[in-house]
Formats: C-alpha cells, structure tokens, sequence
C-alpha cells in the first residue's frame, strides 16, 4: 500500500486524501464546508496541489466583483498558483442566485473533469452546496411587482419580514437571519403565490438523490478559539483596507443599498462611512455578526448528514483516502 502524502496546512497536522497513485476521473468531488474562519482556503489550496485538482468556490459572496477583503477572497497570487473558478463572476449590483451558481458550478465541474483534473469545492455557503448537489426545489418564479412590496416594507419598518415570516412559514424564519433580506423576500414570495411555506417545497425536494457527487468534509474547532480568530481577523480586515474596499465600491457606483453591500463586515463599515458609528463600533458590530454567521453556518452543516466532521486543531489523520 503506498504511503499517504502529507499536506502542511496551518493548524492541522495532516490530512491525506490521497496515495500518490494517479486519480481516475471519477473521483467525487473533495467538498471543504464548515464555519468562517476555519481554514478552508489554506486547505483547499494543498489539496490542489497534492490532488492536481482546481477549485472551485461555493462562497455567496466571493462571486462578486470589487468585494476582496470583506469576503476574505483567496489573494491574487493564490489564485495564481492554482486555478480557480467561480470568483469574480458578476459586478454587485448583478442579480446571482442559487439557479445560476448551479448552472455555472456544473459547467465548471465538467470542463475540470473534461481536462482530467480533480475538483476541490470550498466556501461556506451551505444553500449553494445543497443547490449544487440536489438541484433546486420547483417553486413559482420570481414577482417583481410583490418583491418591491416587501422591500419598501422592509425598509419602513426593518425586521418586519423576518417577523411577518415567522408567522407563515416558522421553520424558514428560523433558518434566516432577520437581515437576510434576499432571502426572507423569496420565502414570502413563494407563500403568497402558492399559499404553502417555503419550507414544505423544500422539505418534499430533501428526499431527491444527488445530482453531483460530493465527499463533504466538515472543518470545525472549538468554538472560544474559532471566535477569538474570528475577531482578530477582523480586525486584520480593516488593517489590510477594509475602509478603503467599500469607499471604491461606492466610488464605483456600487451603493450600500445593494445587496452584497449589506452582508457582514460591508454593512458594518458603511453604518461607519455614514457617520452613524464610530470605526470601533463598527468593527465590534462586524466582530459579532461574523461570529454569530459562524454559528449558524455550523447549525447549517450540523443538519447534513453526509459531513464528515475534523477538529482542525486536534486532527491528525494518517488514513483518509478517498474512495
């Protein structure tokens, strides 16, 4: 039996999925899931390399254009040294959903593989994942008219969607953050077409077998240490021109109304950039939002059974060899 190749990635020891023996094209593909700030960019890279494999990105965020640092984009030179897909996709004020990330993910997927090359999928986008892997649950299409309605609402009265939400449809609302407006529209939209809950479409859809073959790692550590890193990195954020990132966007005409701009971290800094905090409430504000995404992006990938879960500051696998 060949000995596994070791993979140096900060904070774990090693993980080998593989014997240094050539991989057939039909090896699934190597998903690195799990909270922010856990080290799957680091990890998805060595892979790569020890896999002669290429990502390819399942992060909600980093699609967008002109969005780096606050998504913690892997640099420029790691996108050099191996290649990557699914970065930079469309500019932020582009509409992108699950439906066209799917498409555009398959396409990837297949044009890696036409190549005889692995596929590393990494991100912590749990929707996109599951889009991914099982399709998308059949549901009305969109209605413009009823999603200006909900969000002139919303913005009369912010919170009012999560909470009209929770009424109609509990299971939903409590998978949602109560500024995830996107999304909260979407899940009354189909209530008020169809008169059932988002939820029931999508449980009847939870029973489909997958569409693309995934091996689904999960990385977690413990939770006082993963938000002391999540704080510091933050901060680390703001030292390496997080300001200065959302000031060019809106120099760019991308304005704090768009939906990319208000995710964590870009919400945070443009409540600064509009004299409505200080830069250091805006950076503890930033500090406990990505810790409070972390916790439910774990919640997330805790429901999925097909994860198979490593503690990145206890792991030392010396056997993990893809099937």
């Amino acid at each position: 039996m060949a000995v596994p190749v070791p993979v140096p990635v900060p904070g774990v020891k090693w993980i080998s999925l593989h014997s240094g023996k050539p991989v057939p094209n039909n090896q699934p593909i190597i998903a690195l899931v799990g909270p922010t700030g856990t080290g799957k960019t680091d990890l998805s890279l060595e892979l790569a390399r020890q896999l002669d494999a290429e990502i390819v990105n399942c992060d909600s965020r980093q699609v967008y254009r002109f969005l780096d640092i606050g998504t913690a984009k892997p640099s420029a030179a790691e996108r050099s040294a191996v290649p990557h897909h699914l970065f930079d996709v469309v500019d932020p004020d582009q509409p992108f959903d699950c439906a066209r990330y799917g498409a555009l993910a398959r396409a990837a997927i297949a044009d890696i593989r036409a190549r005889g090359k692995r596929v590393v999928l990494a991100g912590g986008s749990g929707l996109y994942l599951k889009a991914l892997r099982f399709g998308l649950a059949p549901a009305p299409p969109r209605d413009a008219a009823l999603r200006a309605r909900l969000a002139a609402q919303e913005e009369a009265e912010p919170g009012s969607l999560h909470a009209q939400l929770a009424a109609v449809d509990p299971a939903a609302a409590a998978r949602l953050h109560r500024h995830d407006r996107v999304r909260l529209i979407r899940a009354l939209e189909v209530r008020e077409l169809t008169g059932r809950p988002l939820s029931a479409w999508q449980a009847e859809h939870a029973f489909r077998a997958a569409e693309i073959d995934c091996r689904v790692i999960g990385l977690t550590m413990e939770r006082g240490a993963l938000y002391a890193r999540l704080n510091a990195r933050c901060r680390d954020m703001i030292e390496r021109g997080l300001v200065d990132e959302v000031r060019g966007l809106w120099q760019r005409g991308f304005g704090p109304e768009l939906p990319p701009l208000r995710s964590i971290g870009y919400r945070e800094i443009s409540a600064h950039l509009r004299d409505q905090c200080d830069l250091e409430t805006a950076i503890a504000a930033m500090q406990r939002a990505t810790r409070q995404f972390a916790k439910r992006q774990l919640t997330w990938f805790r429901g999925d059974s097909t994860v198979e879960w490593f503690d990145v500051d206890k792991l030392s696998v010396e056997g993990l060899a893809a099937d």
